[in-house]
């Protein structure tokens, strides 16, 4: 593992084509890092694409199915394995969405921003649409000025570098298990035991936001019915 610089992580819930993408953008890092695919209980068409891609592309494909019987999504075990697996090798995590691809040196250039920023707890790379303007979920940066910029705004994990030293401090088998997503709640604690979060302004990566979870388009379309899934059925809980 020594010749990696970074843990990558990519949960994957059906939206293959997507899911193909990042894993092929992530490949063609100029970097060398160790890929883990979470497969969190997608269809046979997506397990299959994923089992037959996995050597020709070269990433590690973990079946949530074989760990766990509790229905997707499964962002905490994620989390968990993943810290276990970066804190061993003690190396950064990098999570990278199944609906993000990438550029070339998308990862090297925020390994060089941790290095400038040695207490970064968190350090996530703006997204932008195909026509390259920063959209969801980091619009509330877009009169940002500079390369990059700390802040004390929640970071998503569209695109989100995890510092070594922040994960050595929070465990995240601590987190809530009553919640879908940990976005919000890591970004705060990461200021909260001491360190900085920063968005990297200079180094923009291609999102197609909820690819894999299509109702949650709801949210911009349908306020009233997503808000209605969200808090009577449950679901996006963060």
């Amino acid at each position: 593992m020594s010749e990696h610089v970074a843990i990558v992580i990519t949960p994957v819930k059906n939206s293959i084509e997507t899911a193909l993408l990042t894993a092929r953008a992530v490949a063609a890092s100029d970097v060398k890092v160790h890929h883990i695919i979470f497969d969190d209980f997608s269809d046979d068409t997506t397990l299959q694409a994923l089992q037959h891609n996995q050597t020709e592309i070269g990433y590690e494909l973990i079946l949530l199915s074989q760990l766990t019987s509790n229905p997707s999504p499964n962002y905490k075990l994620v989390l968990e394995i993943a810290q276990l697996r970066a804190v061993a090798a003690a190396l950064p995590l990098l999570i990278v969405e199944s609906d993000v691809v990438i550029q070339k040196d998308t990862i090297s250039n925020m390994l060089h921003a941790l290095q400038r920023h040695p207490f970064a707890g968190l350090i996530g790379a703006v997204t932008v649409d195909e026509e390259g303007k920063i959209n969801f979920p980091y619009v509330k940066f877009r009169d940002l000025k500079g390369n990059i910029a700390k802040t004390d705004r929640s970071l998503s994990f569209c695109c989100t570098l995890i510092s070594y030293r922040f994960m050595t401090s929070f465990d995240f088998r601590n987190l809530d298990s009553g919640k879908n997503w940990y976005d919000v709640f890591i970004s705060r604690k990461s200021i909260e035991v001491g360190f900085e979060n920063y968005i990297l302004l200079d180094s923009k990566v291609l999102h197609k936001p909820h690819s894999s979870r299509s109702w949650k388009h709801l949210k911009y379309k349908n306020p009233l019915q997503y808000y209605f899934l969200k808090y009577w059925k449950g679901l996006d809980k963060i």
